[in-house]
């Protein structure tokens, strides 16, 4: 089979990987020449995904994966398109298409009758039926449903660990009709594999949900159900510090058994998913106050950490603050939503001078993205706020200075700082 995967992003680019493994022709287009020229080389464009270095290198010299910047072209030569183009929202939640609308009318240009054009971008519900299959329609001559198919199908994976995921959950898909469906999940079967999962429903592998617009609630409600069960996990964790409550314990007691599964609390939510999807369903349903009182409750955790750092330590006018962590979580090389922005804001806004470290990121990386990086400045107060591994044996000699550590994700050894103070979220 010839496939086209349209964007070559983090997630795009390990799904072409991916398909060619099962000895499927590939051709990757993507708008960025220059990821199109490193893929075409067989180097990875972006680092920190498991196992992509080797497995597009493969791909590329068995001459089963290339990649264009021409859309239409490439779709001319598939059988199969699948969309991983971004999606972006506003802070209010509404969706800006701009990009997908692009990519969206140079696959119209390519399509030919029996196509599967399936998008795996997050949408709102509703968006593959009324907003791509007329533009497919129109930019091609041909009939959504009739002469090309149609499907969603939710990418549910996250970075660095895409391959191992792709296995490990079944495969979402829903058509515009049961054609497109059927069609859907025959092509999603023969370029997966899966894991054996004793613990689902029904058998691991690719599931129809009947139409496209369950497949985008699906995926819209399992991370609006993560926000959700966060935000209170916060709300917990902000009663326990008002009655010294270790909500930790709690949460442990509350999961020993099978009805309950309260997540953990933290500094903030971040990530291309969990802060994004849930303002994307309320754009769908307004009047869903559960999910917006959870987003607002879990936006408000960066300042609320940085009150407690005003707590234990006084008036932080003119006081050196480091902040542990650029990156969204632990080990991932990604700043997008993370808590280090709007940490740092609050710090300003208490009259300190943050500084922001991590290990993944080079002083002139954290620049970039507007960070102050650690240059050896005396700091006297911290926040870690990415759980990444190497803070685990952070110890106060690593930080002579510092006198109040609000660790915001529970990640430092509490025995390595006794003697200073250390301030957990919940705790």
């Amino acid at each position: 089979m010839n496939i086209c995967v349209v964007a070559l992003g983090k997630i795009g680019l390990p799904l072409a990987v991916q398909f060619a493994s099962k000895g499927h022709r590939v051709i990757g287009a993507d708008v960025n020449e220059k990821v199109v020229e490193l893929v075409n080389a067989g180097v990875e464009p972006f680092p920190g995904e498991h196992d992509l270095d080797v497995k597009l290198k493969q791909a590329v010299d068995a001459g089963l994966l290339s990649a264009t910047t021409d859309t239409a072209s490439a779709v001319a030569e598939s059988e199969a398109v699948v969309v991983v183009v971004p999606l972006f929202v506003d802070a209010e939640g509404t969706p800006d298409f701009g990009w997908m609308d692009s990519a969206t009318k140079a696959i119209a240009q390519g399509l030919k009758p029996g196509t599967l054009v399936s998008y795996e971008t997050t949408l709102p519900v509703g968006t593959t039926r009324t907003r791509w299959a007329p533009m497919l329609a129109e930019g091609s001559g041909l009939t959504a449903g009739d002469d090309f198919h149609l499907v969603f199908s939710p990418e549910r994976v996250l970075t660095g660990r895409v391959f191992s995921d792709l296995r490990r959950y079944p495969k979402l898909v829903g058509g515009i009709d049961e054609a497109s469906g059927a069609r859907g999940v025959e092509f999603y079967e023969q370029v997966l594999d899966f894991d054996e999962r004793a613990d689902l429903p029904r058998p691991n592998g690719v599931w129809d949900l009947g139409t496209a617009e369950a497949s985008e609630l699906a995926k819209l409600a399992e991370t609006t159900y993560r926000d959700v069960n966060i935000g209170l996990a916060n709300q917990f964790a902000r009663f326990a510090d008002q009655n010294d409550i270790d909500v930790k314990k709690v949460i442990e007691a509350c999961n020993s058994q099978p009805y309950s599964h309260i997540h953990q609390p933290g500094i903030a939510v971040g990530g291309h998913c969990i802060p994004i999807y849930p303002r994307m369903y309320l754009w769908n349903d307004p009047a869903a106050t559960v999910v917006r009182s959870a987003r607002e409750a879990n936006a408000a955790m960066p300042e609320y950490a940085v009150d407690l750092l005003a707590a234990a330590y006084g008036d932080l006018t003119g006081v050196n603050v480091l902040v542990l962590g650029a990156a969204y979580r632990g080990g991932v090389k990604e700043t997008a939503f993370s808590g280090v922005f709007p940490t740092v804001e609050a710090l300003k806004a208490r009259g300190a001078v943050p500084f922001v470290s991590d290990p993944m990121y080079t002083d002139a990386e954290l620049l970039a993205h507007g960070l102050t990086p650690h240059a050896g400045e005396k700091v006297t107060a911290a926040i870690l706020q990415a759980d990444h591994a190497e803070y685990r044996t952070l110890t106060p000699a690593d930080l002579p200075d510092v006198t109040v550590l609000v660790d915001g994700r529970r990640t430092t050894d509490p025995e390595a700082w006794k003697g200073v103070r250390r301030v957990v979220i919940g705790g």
